[in-house]
């Protein structure tokens, strides 16, 4: 299986989504949808929908309990977790992320949204564009996801008037320019009937484009991979007492970009010492060459002091070492984030503590201004800060590596996330 993984990935034949939006315009229903289309529903879940919608009164199949798992959602008719579905066609794998519209639960929005290639945005053509539609479209921007489908959805709702979808469509550009998002494509549907999810619809004969699936099936994905700055944050090193080399010494971890392989020369930050890979292994033997996202162990041809939150990396384009940092956060806490506050760091896989030496600016989401000479940030505020690491941090801008490039910060007191940072360079 990780070797099909890993296939598919080299083949870019692996898409990795997020649904996003705000509340009740049909997340859920549209994901449901497309598991269902694709016969990625076991007969003992179909028949449990059928059940559950019944006690409900629905004269339909509610496609979007199939992604609603928790009783709270079920009960309450709302995403509040981040569901996570796989499903695949003959042309492509995929691995969805249902992400919860609601204001109070955006940090589970940016946790499914920061790991995919491509964002869903959803708008309810009856409603028109909130908020909520433009936060979540800005944060995908923010934590750059190179794909961006805008599905205007409840098309039936306003008896599929082409002149409501291209007015959504209008209003919506101006926002999209100025987020700098390349690749935004904007489709008609109706998740409940299936109107251009996986076919064309009949009842839209004024839509040339591709039905949503289509689209998911074809995106490129090649161009969006950074394989030029190898980079290994080492998670774990193994050195087994029973090994059949009692010298034995391999670095475990997730490669973050670029590709490793047998005799390439590599730096080891923050020390700066250098070797050749010896080989890059996986459990069931050793790999031609590893890429990003697959775990691997690497083993080096020297006995170097290497551990846990090291950076390996490759013998060129070096990644950047500092201790002050500016960066871009959302703020995921209730209590507000202040200039003068201590916090512990995560960074790939190293742990330090940092000091918010200046709060710069915090940024309107609908207009996009940022008001400066600000004195905190709230629950659910974006804004720019310059925080002091105790310890030189190893790092690349996030443009250029989004997981060398962000990091965590963590109320010391709690050990809760309190905010998501992206590095800004």
């Amino acid at each position: 299986m990780v070797r099909q993984l890993a296939d598919a990935v080299s083949r870019s034949d692996l898409l990795r989504f997020s649904t996003a939006g705000s509340v009740d315009d049909g997340k859920s229903t549209l994901i449901g949808r497309l598991l269902y289309e694709t016969k990625a529903i076991f007969e003992d879940q179909l028949q449990a929908i059928e059940h559950a919608s019944r006690d409900q009164g629905a004269d339909y199949l509610n496609l979007a309990l199939l992604t609603d798992g928790l009783r709270a959602e079920r009960e309450q008719g709302i995403t509040i977790d981040v569901a996570y579905r796989y499903f695949s066609t003959p042309r492509r794998s995929f691995i969805l992320a249902d992400t919860p519209g609601h204001l109070q639960y955006t940090r589970n929005m940016v946790t499914g949204a920061s790991t995919s290639d491509l964002a869903i945005i959803l708008v309810d053509a009856s409603r028109g564009i909130a908020e909520q539609s433009r936060r979540h479209l800005f944060i995908g921007a923010l934590l750059g996801i190179p794909h961006v489908v805008i599905c205007v959805n409840k098309l039936d709702l306003v008896g599929y008037a082409r002149e409501v979808f291209e007015a959504i469509q209008a209003e919506f550009g101006p926002f999209l320019a100025r987020l700098g998002i390349g690749d935004a494509r904007f489709i008609p549907i109706s998740a409940l009937h299936g109107d251009n999810v996986v076919t064309r619809s009949p009842a839209m004969p004024w839509y040339s484009g591709p039905p949503l699936l289509e689209h998911l099936e074809s995106v490129p994905l090649a161009a969006d991979r950074n394989r030029s700055d190898p980079r290994f944050p080492v998670q774990w090193v193994i050195r087994p007492h029973r090994h059949a080399h009692h010298d034995y010494r391999g670095y475990a971890g997730q490669v973050a970009s670029g590709i490793f392989k047998a005799g390439d020369p590599i730096v080891v930050y923050p020390s700066g010492v250098s070797s050749r890979i010896k080989a890059v292994e996986m459990l069931d033997g050793p790999l031609e060459a590893a890429f990003a996202p697959l775990s691997v162990t690497v083993t080096l041809e020297d006995e170097l002091d290497v551990s846990r939150g090291d950076l390996i990396c490759g013998g060129e384009n070096p990644p950047r070492v500092g201790q002050e940092i500016d960066a871009t956060v959302c703020w995921l806490s209730t209590t507000p984030l202040v200039a003068g506050k201590r916090y512990a760091i995560k960074h790939t896989t190293r742990s330090s503590r940092a000091v918010v030496k200046r709060l710069r600016s915090r940024i309107d989401v609908n207009s996009l201004d940022e008001e400066e000479a600000i004195a905190s940030l709230a629950l659910n505020d974006i804004g720019r800060v310059t925080l002091r690491v105790a310890a030189p941090l190893v790092y690349d801008p996030y443009r250029k590596n989004r997981t060398t490039g962000s990091l965590i910060l963590i109320d010391e007191a709690t050990n809760e996330t309190v905010g998501a940072a992206i590095i800004e360079g």
